[in-house]
């Protein structure tokens, strides 16, 4: 319920999933490491601009 009222706790925790998904996908290192980089630079920004703790 408290998640609810604080969706961007929400949100960077499925860009924290999706990020360590992009390390396990079939795909170059380097595709890799940029999707990962990219989705924890979002989860970060979010945690940053939300509040999330």
């Amino acid at each position: 319920m408290l998640d609810a009222l604080n969706p961007s706790k929400n949100r960077a925790a499925a860009h924290r999933a999706m990020a360590l998904a992009a390390l396990h996908a079939n795909s170059s290192l380097a595709t890799r490491l940029t999707r990962y980089n990219a989705h924890m630079a979002k989860a970060r920004a979010l945690e940053t601009a939300g509040g999330a703790q």
